[in-house]
């Protein structure tokens, strides 16, 4: 019997782990997202912040172990079962948010109050909430009488304690100071206020939160699709846990100014005028003017490098205009003592501690210092070395690592990122996110919550790290994998004259 001249075969390679089959996967993200639900609802309607920290630190923990088991599982459907997945179980998240007041912040109270104000006529900046040419504005449910109503839950005394007469006091913090908010974010509370029932309180600011969130939502959708990626990356953005608690419970305003940078950094728009919409986000909160050099990535000669930050700067100065015109007073409000009382200048506040990454490393004294390199550093590496098709990834670097560096204490602040995170898909950098919730809420149990941002963080970082490290490596080893198999089964080809014979 004549043997075959057929070469040996190499081997079949191992096969990769093959994901959930589309039942299965949609049986664990349904049973994920149920229970998502669920702890949320639990959770945003109790009082565990003022009475048991420790207990919302589980709380929050098992909210984010369903988020990332929900969000992996999903990736086992296809395209349009997932897109109508992340939408329906994003908008049953976010409205976990609406079943209670704000629990962890009174910012929205504010909010609350400036749109008042601008419904009587009167600038947001002109006067605190505590002045008394204001009284006459001033409503029961944002400024409560009687012992019962003023006794504890950081609820600020207007007249001095002991002083005759019955006791006042507000939900707003900081109700000596002026208010802080850009004017596009001003712009928002008035048409709130206009458009809400009276008596309505503080559910029209979440249910804009609600409606905000939900467009950041199909904004993510519509870009992952134009840019022929999986839709399962949306889910970062939707189901997270920080958006039905501080987008929609705590009513945030850094939502609207997370949705404003994702339609700045998504094309085709991002071919047209970027700027004027950074130069909009940035006039909701300060913040995402650090974005910029994301926006100047790729950009060669005076005009590309111009334009956006001409455009972003114009808007920015236009949004102020009709405010400065209008004002008596300073239309940056408490924004210098917010700096220092926040501990930006020195490195520290009452009881927590800034730059708690830098401070393991470095001196308290060099800390500032080492921020405002590495802020720089971070912003010549996007702008040299960025891609200018993917802009939302240096705005990821960027936000990202400037948040290792200064590590704020709170954790609305991480919206925005949570939103770029969502664009880019690294989810190693949500570890930030969750460190700002860790030093806001975690700390609240311990005598030293430095300790706990520094831990936080620095994990966070590590994380970091490690997603970076093995995204260089991986393809190396898969290459060096292949070239092994390669090297110990040769194939044998016959010859071009016996094939053609």
């Amino acid at each position: 019997m004549l043997r075959s001249l057929r070469p040996p075969q190499p081997p079949h390679p191992p096969k990769p782990a093959r994901p959930l089959r589309p039942a299965a996967a949609l049986a664990a993200c349904l049973a994920a997202l149920g229970a998502l639900v669920t702890t949320l609802t639990v959770t945003l309607g109790g009082d565990a912040f003022h009475t048991d920290p420790e207990l919302l630190t589980y709380q929050y923990a098992a909210c984010w172990l369903l988020f990332a088991g929900a969000a992996f599982a999903v990736r086992g459907l296809g395209p349009r079962s997932t897109r109508l997945l992340v939408v329906a179980g994003g908008l049953a998240v976010a409205c976990t948010g609406l079943v209670a007041p704000p629990t962890t912040s009174t910012d929205s109270y504010r909010y609350a109050w400036d749109g008042r104000v601008q419904a009587a006529g009167i600038s947001p900046y002109d006067h605190a909430p505590r002045d008394p040419a204001l009284v006459a504005l001033r409503d029961p449910w944002l400024f409560p009488k009687g012992h019962a109503y003023c006794r504890g839950r950081e609820r600020p005394h207007l007249s001095a304690r002991g002083a005759p007469g019955p006791v006042a006091c507000t939900r707003m913090n900081r109700p000596r100071q002026h208010t802080i908010y850009p004017p596009v974010a001003e712009a928002y509370f008035a048409t709130v206020h206009a458009v809400s029932p009276q008596h309505a309180r503080h559910k029209p600011l979440q249910t804009g939160g609600v409606l905000l969130a939900t467009g950041t939502t199909l904004l993510l959708l519509r870009a992952l699709r134009r840019a022929g990626r999986s839709p399962a990356g949306a889910a970062l953005w939707a189901w997270c846990p920080a958006v039905p608690v501080e987008a929609v419970n705590n009513a945030h305003v850094d939502v609207l100014g997370a949705l404003l940078v994702v339609v700045a950094l998504t094309p085709p728009l991002t071919a047209r005028r970027p700027g004027l919409l950074l130069g909009a986000a940035t006039a909701v909160k300060l913040l995402p003017a650090v974005l910029l050099p994301a926006l100047l990535s790729g950009a060669r000669g005076a005009r590309q490098f111009l334009a956006p930050v001409l455009g972003c700067a114009a808007v920015v100065a236009a949004c102020y205009l009709p405010y400065v015109l209008w004002s008596h007073s300073s239309v940056l409000g408490y924004l210098s003592g917010y700096v220092h009382e926040e501990g930006y200048e020195s490195g520290s506040v009452a009881g927590e501690e800034r730059y708690a990454v830098l401070r393991l490393l470095l001196p308290a004294a060099l800390a500032p210092a080492a921020v405002a390199v590495g802020g720089i550093a971070l912003a010549a590496w996007v702008v040299l070395r960025g891609d200018p098709a993917r802009p939302w990834r240096g705005a990821l670097l960027v936000i990202g690592g400037l948040f290792l560096l200064l590590t704020p204490g709170y954790p609305w602040y991480a919206l925005l990122l949570v939103a770029l995170v969502a664009l880019d898909g690294r989810a190693e950098w949500l570890g930030v996110a969750l460190a700002g919730s860790a030093a806001y809420v975690t700390a609240r149990t311990i005598p030293g919550p430095d300790d706990i941002a520094s831990t936080a963080y620095g994990l966070a970082a590590l994380a970091v790290l490690v997603g970076a490290l093995v995204r260089v490596l991986a393809p190396r080893v898969r290459r060096a994998r292949g070239a092994e198999i390669m090297a110990r089964h040769p194939r044998r080809e016959a010859p071009a004259a016996a094939r053609r014979t």
